[in-house]
């Protein structure tokens, strides 16, 4: 049997308008102990009440949080946590709980981290950035299970068609839309409370941003973004939205950084960036853990990488300390494969090529920590690449068969699937983490609209016929008597190089699926034998 039990100190402070929030004066921290029980008896604890972090954060005066009405979210504690004591003792005015995580796992993660360097060179919070431990990520998830959704994981309809049973981990219900709420929350919660007081500043328009802006507000953390003067208003207004103090400056993103590390410096605000503390990881790794209670016997899930590997690489450190013959998978962009590059390379590294595509968003971002490059080189089984056009396909089979709404990193992890990169799962049962849905309208009207005709379900051809009544007739019953839907028609009498008194019809129609195409092709041409099918 296994015990998995928390540790904290703390004291928990009052804020204004029926607020409690809870203020450490340390960081975090949990013990592990590892022990190979001879006997049932050798293994009992005194069990003794412990107060619940969660009812101190969901009081009567509350304000909702993330869409929850009246109720407490389920818990994210997994049946390991069952079984716990307490040892209660005063260390001066701080009461202190210690209790003891009993694993025999324990050994894998931390062999695997033994070679992960104590400092990041990216790190803006340099005391917390440590060795990531299961402990870590266990209490980051006792800490947060108020502030996020438990996002559920569900069985897809996609798994007959791929062959195999698919669970998809729909992080994008989040109330930022993405999984970097989980990260963040415990990152600014673990602050100290003077710096709470003077409040954070970060200089972007990524997820990371937007999660920094809505959780600082209702930690009541004065938050400030800076964004560049090209930013998109949709972003802008919600960072506002959320509560956020949002200034432009700039006209590229370097200009907005530099100048939010100045005001951080002149005004003791903390200058936050995404990055692989110990902390911003652990919150990452709760996805890990979620997925093992929700989906028993698991036989591989699927993340998605790139330069920012922070998902990747804590829940693998949570999955493969609770069942190391899980596999786990990384999947990023064939343009930008940041993460295979480094892992080669043996350090972080830049494609010259990665220019943060608002389309890949986070996906090709540079690699910015060595601590999640070396945990990605540890504990993940595989990384594959795919095709830009592999990921359109993903969010339109997530639209029709999902109703889910997501942007290329969201979509990416399924991508692998739809490309037939990973023939060893099928028949398995695998979960898919669908991490981000935030693409801006205008880029998804496109994206869905070249992933049709990438899916041979929108197509257009050109012909000629004769310029008399009834000939334009004729071809649209064609078109009716085939069951193709007619999307647009043009006709071009000037510049028609043919023989005179003629025009060359243009024409985009919408059929089934790729059979169906090659079908309506094949009677066209029949009738019309000088049809000109526009490829792809």
């Amino acid at each position: 049997m296994m015990y998995f039990l928390f540790s904290w100190v703390g004291q928990f402070h009052s804020l204004p308008t029926g607020w409690v929030i809870c203020g450490f004066s340390n960081s975090w921290k949990v013990r592990v102990s590892v022990s190979a029980a001879t006997s049932r008896d050798d293994n009992k604890i005194k069990k003794q009440h412990i107060p619940a972090l969660c009812d101190l954060r969901c009081c009567k005066n509350v304000p909702v949080r993330n869409g929850l009405i009246g109720q407490k979210p389920p818990s994210i504690n997994p049946e390991r946590l069952k079984d716990f004591g307490e040892e209660d003792y005063l260390n001066g005015d701080v009461k202190t709980w210690e209790m003891k995580i009993v694993s025999r796992n324990e050994e894998l993660l931390r062999d695997a981290l033994s070679s992960i360097p104590q400092a990041s060179s990216r790190t803006s919070l340099a005391s917390c950035n440590k060795l990531i431990r299961f402990e870590d990520i266990s209490a980051a998830a006792f800490k947060i299970q108020c502030g996020v959704q438990k996002t559920p994981c569900m069985y897809s309809r996609l798994s007959k068609q791929y062959g195999m049973d698919i669970y998809l981990k729909k992080e994008f219900l989040q109330y930022t839309g993405s999984v970097k709420e989980r990260g963040v929350l415990y990152l600014l919660m673990s602050l100290p409370q003077d710096q709470q007081r003077k409040g954070v500043i970060v200089a972007s328009d990524s997820n990371f941003s937007m999660a920094v802006a809505y959780h600082a507000s209702e930690l009541r953390i004065p938050v400030f973004v800076i964004v560049s003067t090209s930013t998109a208003p949709a972003r802008v207004k919600m960072c506002r939205d959320y509560g956020a103090m949002v200034i432009s400056y700039g006209t590229t993103a370097k200009d907005s950084q530099v100048h939010a590390r100045r005001l951080a410096q002149e005004n003791g605000y903390l200058y936050l960036e995404e990055e692989d503390s110990a902390v911003y990881l652990s919150g990452l790794g709760t996805v890990g853990l979620e997925m093992y209670e929700q989906v028993p016997k698991l036989d591989a899930v699927i993340f998605p990488a790139g330069g920012h590997c922070g998902l990747l690489a804590g829940s693998a450190a949570a999955l493969k300390h609770l069942n190391p013959h899980i596999s786990i998978i990384g999947v990023e962009s064939e343009s930008f494969p940041v993460l295979q590059q480094s892992l080669k390379a043996g350090h972080p590294t830049e494609d010259q090529a990665c220019n943060n595509h608002h389309f890949y968003g986070d996906v090709s971002g540079v690699c910015f920590g060595s601590n999640s490059l070396q945990l990605t080189g540890k504990l993940v089984d595989k990384v594959v690449a795919v095709r830009e056009e592999d990921i359109l396909i993903s969010m339109l089979r997530l639209l029709e068969y999902e109703r889910a709404t997501v942007d290329a990193e969201g979509a990416i992890g399924l991508a692998a699937l739809v490309a037939g990169k990973l023939p060893e799962l099928k028949g398995k049962r695998v979960a898919v983490v669908i991490c981000s849905g935030n693409l801006e309208l205008h880029l998804l009207q496109q994206c869905i609209a070249h992933a049709l005709t990438l899916d041979n379900r929108v197509c257009r051809f050109s012909l000629v016929i004769s310029d008399c009544p009834g000939d334009m007739s004729k071809l649209l019953e064609i078109l009716a008597r085939e069951e193709a839907r007619v999307l647009d028609i043009k006709q071009e009498r000037t510049f028609v190089t043919s023989e005179l008194f003629t025009v060359e019809v243009i024409c985009t129609v919408e059929t089934r699926d790729k059979i169906h195409t090659a079908q309506l092709r094949n009677v066209l041409l029949e009738r019309y034998p000088r049809t000109v099918w526009t490829e792809r």
